[in-house]
């Protein structure tokens, strides 16, 4: 229609025309079309659906510590990495401020923080010691007493 095409705004109705056509016929028929075809969800492929719980960790042998930063801990200060957990430990999540987010090995922990650490059973214990550890003696703790 710009480019000053007789008829242009002829065509332009017939285009518009057709394209809802199409878009009113195609559109309901799409569904049945992919059943037809077996494209769709419950075609009995070898696709599973994925089983998610909210907190399975007693069925997995595992436990969520959740460690508060009081105010005077020796942990503030400390990098998530400088925790030096024992391997089967992690800090899977950080509250700050009333928001929670996952941590990187260099997220710097504040006091106010609460840490949310998930342990396998056979490090729990060792977990809490390191964990108590660092915030009486901060990132070098246990370094000369072996712990």
């Amino acid at each position: 229609m710009v480019a000053g095409v007789a008829d242009s705004k002829r065509i332009f109705n017939i285009v518009f025309v057709l394209v809802i056509i199409y878009t009113v016929v195609q559109g309901p028929t799409l569904p049945w079309a992919a059943r037809s075809l077996h494209l769709g969800e419950g075609d009995g492929g070898d696709a599973a659906d994925l089983g998610i719980e909210s907190a399975p960790l007693e069925r997995l042998q595992g436990h969520l510590l959740s460690v508060a930063i009081p105010d005077g801990s020796r942990m503030h200060g400390v990098e998530v990495d400088e925790l030096r957990l024992p391997h089967g430990a992690a800090v899977t999540l950080v509250v700050r401020d009333g928001a929670s987010f996952v941590p990187l090995p260099t997220t710097v922990l504040r006091q106010g923080d609460e840490l949310l650490v998930v342990a396998t059973d056979p490090v729990r214990d060792a977990a809490e010691d390191r964990l108590r550890a660092v915030g009486r003696g901060g990132k070098l703790a246990g370094w000369l007493s072996g712990r």
